[in-house]
């Protein structure tokens, strides 16, 4: 697998910027006819092919567990939300899940007090968390991972962030 990505990465070539307002990106583009397969966390979940649940009957706040039964992998998003089981969480970090393996995942609660089944399983609740306070959720797993090894983020601050935007909206 490493090789496949190395080989891919070194056959990228940068296109001309493209810039708008305060916003710049780069095109990338590949000789390679066929890019990565993959599918995106609603699409695997629309075709029931992933499923996302509690790591045991316990469950475990910052983990939940993956399964993803497709024969290609699966992308899950830094900032998405998935509601259900136990209480609603978010992606920590992005992921891409290999195809047909169980993975357990590093997410955020964003659903203060409830800690009840309302599924079984997640379903993708698609919204994503706003870039002012995916940064700094960005920000305090970094630092998670510096001094732990691990991908946690700072709750209070995501609940924080979460109880402004409701009083804002």
């Amino acid at each position: 697998m490493d090789i496949l990505f190395t080989d891919f990465i070194s056959g990228i070539n940068f296109g001309e910027a493209q810039s708008f307002k305060n916003l710049q990106l780069i095109p990338l583009f590949t000789a390679v006819e066929e890019g990565l397969v993959y599918l995106t966390l609603k699409e695997a979940l629309e075709k029931r092919l992933l499923v996302i649940k509690e790591v045991s009957a316990q469950a475990s706040v910052p983990e939940l567990k993956v399964i993803n039964n497709a024969g290609v992998s699966v992308l899950l998003l830094d900032g998405e939300e998935l509601a259900g089981a136990k209480q609603n969480r978010l992606l920590n970090t992005t992921i891409l899940i290999r195809e047909k393996s169980e993975l357990v995942i590093p997410v955020s609660c964003t659903e203060q007090g409830r800690w009840s089944y309302q599924t079984e399983e997640f379903y993708n609740s698609e919204n994503l968390l706003s870039p002012k306070s995916r940064a700094k959720k960005a920000s305090s797993v970094s630092d998670s991972l510096k001094e732990g090894g691990n991908y946690r983020s700072d709750q209070g601050v995501i609940w924080d962030d979460i109880q402004a935007m409701s009083a804002d909206a």
